[in-house]
């Protein structure tokens, strides 16, 4: 994220561009925080007084956060999605924008409507809107129907509460929540050839069309780049994300799961397309062990996948997408790659 003190804000929605200036100091990222000398603060909190009285003044557009509607071909009735546009989206029509599209983990399933605001408790959704972090990617956010999971006792889904979605303020951001404390020690764990499934049950899997219909026309009707098209997933969203790449390898520039293993089965596509992979596990995870991993790892790289990458958050238990998707090196590594 780019960190700038405005000594001057032409309203609450709108402030002075200052990229360009910041780019002839010096380069910078998206990320990272900006390093200046006390000189060169002093410099910009001069020039952007002087560019608020301009008459010619740019000003840069904020970010959005759109609900799309669609005919979900499940049970053909109207349902919607997030749709994250990030700043400055509209400022240049010819600008392509990489795109991410973004499976939430079993908690926060619903039924497109009333329920939808659940997909911001967690992810890159959470960090862009409610966080305003300046994330450069179009995020595509969907939610996965309940298929009736809450009528078989989990406390997270039968007695959630409204109160635990987050709120983006009017002005700054609110106390994240803290990564669960683990009482369990670290250790080391043996790998599992025998895996109990290839996806989890009343999983994404289900709405396939679906998913590929929302990016199809984000695709065809936003500023978007064909060949900077990401998936990433928590939990059952990291299921998610290995069974859809896995279908369809050929629209995706990189992949991410997060506290979800793939099974071998699903791999001899993604190792033929070469789609990059990076996989994150918990070592303290106990509802999704970290022994289950290696299996379908394995396969890629037996394979020929020449991309395979594989974090353990040794300390960390399953909300190990908490410190991924809050930190920088996920984004920076997405950018980096272009369809093949």
């Amino acid at each position: 994220m780019t960190y700038v003190t405005y000594a001057v804000q032409k309203n609450s929605r709108n402030h002075l561009d200052h990229i360009g200036i910041i780019e002839h100091l010096e380069r910078i990222s998206y990320f990272t925080p900006m390093k200046t000398s006390t000189g060169i603060i002093a410099f910009l909190g001069i020039t952007l007084s002087i560019m608020s009285c301009s008459p010619n003044e740019k000003s840069s557009s904020v970010e959005e956060l759109l609900r799309i509607p669609f005919i979900s071909t499940l049970d053909q009735e109207e349902h919607e999605y997030f749709l994250y546009l990030p700043k400055g989206y509209r400022d240049d029509p010819a600008k392509k924008w990489p795109v991410m599209m973004f499976l939430h983990g079993n908690g926060e399933r619903g039924n497109g409507r009333d329920e939808l605001d659940f997909v911001l408790i967690h992810g890159p959704l959470y960090e862009a809107w409610i966080q305003r972090r300046d994330l450069p990617f179009i995020i595509i956010s969907p939610q996965l129907p309940m298929f009736g999971m809450d009528t078989l006792g989990f406390d997270y889904l039968t007695n959630r509460d409204r109160n635990s979605i987050p709120k983006r303020l009017p002005e700054g951001t609110p106390e994240r929540e803290p990564a669960g404390r683990m009482s369990q020690p670290m250790a080391g764990a043996e790998p599992v050839d025998s895996l109990p499934y290839v996806t989890l049950p009343r999983g994404w899997d289900q709405i396939e069309t679906d998913l590929m219909n929302m990016i199809d026309h984000v695709l065809t009707n936003y500023q978007t780049d064909a060949d900077r098209v990401y998936l990433t997933g928590l939990s059952y969203g990291g299921f998610g994300t290995w069974y859809m790449a896995s279908k369809h390898p050929e629209v995706f520039a990189a992949i991410s799961p997060i506290v979800g293993w793939g099974h071998p089965d699903l791999m001899p596509p993604i190792a033929q397309s070469r789609l990059p992979v990076w996989v994150f596990s918990g070592g303290r995870d106990t509802v999704v062990p970290k022994k289950y991993f290696l299996a379908g790892l394995n396969k890629l790289e037996e394979l020929g996948h020449p991309e395979v990458r594989y974090t353990i958050e040794e300390d960390m238990g399953h909300d190990t997408w908490k410190r991924v998707y809050g930190g920088e090196d996920l984004y920076r590594w997405f950018l980096e790659h272009k369809r093949k």
